[in-house]
């Protein structure tokens, strides 16, 4: 339910300027123009004024009739707005565009092979959750050993095994390295773990900084457990990344989960935040799915700037068979504190009409009932079904032998829709900077 375009990594690499925004899509610079009754938001970008419309279709995104169009299309889990707009680097500098960023540090780690291979680069934004296959955990067996390059970086890698009550057992691989003069490093660390429950993790951590003073963070989890109530078996993935520039006030967080069951209920979300000097913003966005035809999302973004100005938008919907509701708002405060919007909201009747209404501050209002169809989705697009089949790693650990008497496996049931039989065994706060 991503709403922002995928941004190329912050730090460390080949940055083009047309490649990476760090500000909001859709909440960028905007002033609202009250002439009389007439309120118009406008977005400013590169000294062009795009005026916001509103987008027309059966999802009901209209506030009335023929008044002024908007540009949240509350149909889809995007916000369809485009905005041209001169894209700046992530944390700007002089030098951002040098081509030898990366060149000075990461693979100088790694010449001709002598130490672990470095896949760490800063994680890029509005990227979601990457299936396991995407990280290619490999944990090796004993190894305890480090060494230092040509040109004085130096590297390391260990690996190992914790054990616990209940079965617990934790098998880890722990690498990293760092320059000759250390104003640049690494570190990355992979696990499985398992205990007899049935309880299964995959899991990746893995950070940086390097000589600019830029420092990122990032770690991925999914996780297989059984429900203390249903015995249904459930997969949990969630991952959180940040980066923060050593240049300018400016940088980001974003934390992302997912959750499924055996039967179909599903439940997705992210919170996220940015800044760039002067501007901060926020998002927050959830979906859930109770595996019997109901569905609940939503989302709201704010965002302000160091002057006073505030703007976002919000809304959300519900609906189980036929029948929901939907509503939102959009809002503009001033740096001296005058408050504009606009409220709307549907209600779907099941029975081919819609009743739309809504108000401004500016005197607006509607209240229709119209003949229109009702679109909704009532399953995920991604389900449990696809998480199973993206989890062989996760579904293949195995846990330690129990001692004789100490009973059997528990028995994960996977439901009916997983053609995945059930196995035999039967989230994290980042780093302070």
């Amino acid at each position: 339910m991503a709403s922002t375009p995928a941004v190329p990594p912050a730090f460390g690499l080949r940055l083009r300027k047309s490649d990476v925004d760090f500000r909001p899509t859709a909440l960028l610079r905007r002033r609202v123009l009250i002439r009389g009754s007439d309120c118009r938001i406008l977005y400013c970008c590169s000294g062009k004024v795009v005026p916001i419309r509103r987008i027309a279709n059966g999802s009901g995104r209209k506030g009335g009739s023929n008044t002024e169009e908007w540009p949240i299309e509350l149909k889809k889990k995007s916000h369809k707005v485009r905005v041209q707009a001169a894209p700046a680097l992530p944390f700007a500098s002089s030098q951002s565009l040098n081509p030898s960023r990366q060149e000075k540090f990461f693979p100088r780690c790694t010449t001709r092979n002598s130490g672990p291979q470095s896949r760490d680069t800063p994680p890029k934004r509005d990227t979601g959750i990457a299936n396991e296959k995407d990280w290619g955990i490999s944990l090796s067996e004993h190894v305890n050993e480090s060494g230092v390059n040509v040109d004085g970086s130096s590297w390391y890698r260990e690996s190992g095994e914790d054990l616990g009550e209940n079965g617990f057992r934790c098998r880890w691989t722990k690498m990293g390295g760092k320059s000759d003069d250390g104003s640049s490093e690494w570190k990355e660390t992979w696990w499985e773990k398992s205990d007899w429950s049935g309880y299964k993790e995959l899991g990746v951590e893995k950070s940086g900084r390097n000589s600019q003073g830029d420092s990122w963070w990032e770690t991925w989890r999914e996780v297989l457990h059984q429900d203390e109530w249903s015995n249904l078996a459930r997969i949990e993935r969630s991952a959180q990344k940040q980066a923060k520039s050593g240049i300018e006030n400016a940088g980001w967080y974003e934390n992302w989960w997912e959750k499924y069951d055996a039967k179909g209920w599903t439940e997705k979300g992210a919170h996220k935040y940015g800044r760039l000097n002067e501007q901060s913003w926020w998002e927050k966005w959830g979906e859930h799915y109770d595996g019997r035809g109901s569905v609940l999302k939503w989302t709201d973004k704010w965002a302000e700037t160091e002057l006073g100005t505030k703007w976002g938008d919000k809304w959300e919907e519900k609906f189980f068979a036929g029948i929901g509701s939907r509503q939102g708002e959009t809002w503009h405060v001033s740096p001296v504190g005058e408050r504009w919007s606009r409220t709307w909201g549907e209600e779907h009747l099941g029975n081919g009409k819609v009743h739309k209404y809504g108000k401004s501050t500016t005197g607006e209002s509607w209240d229709i009932v119209v003949d229109e169809e009702t679109y909704y989705e009532g399953e995920p697009h991604y389900g449990w079904a696809d998480v199973v089949g993206d989890s062989s790693q996760l579904l293949s650990i195995q846990p330690q032998e129990k001692p004789p008497g100490q009973g059997v496996y528990p028995y994960l049931d996977f439901g009916s829709s997983s053609s995945s039989s059930p196995p035999k065994d039967g989230p994290s706060s980042p780093p302070s900077q």
